[in-house]
């Protein structure tokens, strides 16, 4: 990931964590995501199957602050983003949350919060999965 052509983030093999958050989020919002993130069997076992954790393959943990995931477009041609937390909500909200899972076994790395990033990613396999509590 890069900010202005300097790389803010980057992990080999694992989880690129799109994050958002909303008014009412809270610490225990944050710690039931986290927990769910390291915990959670999206990666192939030996038959294929997914029965593997991040942290039980070695992986990273990639996160990207993004606001407009909270972006509604159901009226109109442009997304109101009213659903998503101001800056002075979400920003100790993210930092709670990065510091969450870093305090956990796998590597955490980010970008920046409100920068313009640019994320390169390989997607291998078929899974992307919406977390919402």
């Amino acid at each position: 990931m890069t900010v202005n052509e300097r790389i803010t983030g980057e992990i080999g093999p694992g989880l690129l964590v799109l994050v958002a958050f909303r008014p009412g989020d809270n610490s225990l919002a944050i710690t039931w995501m986290a927990d769910k993130l390291i915990g959670l069997r999206v990666f192939g076992d030996g038959e294929g199957k997914m029965n593997r954790s991040v942290e039980e393959t070695g992986g990273g943990i990639l996160v990207v602050s993004q606001f407009t995931l909270y972006g509604d477009a159901a009226k109109g041609r442009r997304p109101s983003f009213a659903d998503a937390a101001p800056p002075q909500i979400a920003i100790p909200l993210y930092e709670e949350f990065v510091a969450k899972l870093r305090a956990g076994p796998c590597r955490v790395e980010t970008g920046e919060f409100g920068a313009m990033m640019q994320v390169d990613l390989v997607n291998d396999g078929p899974v992307t999965l919406v977390i919402d509590r």
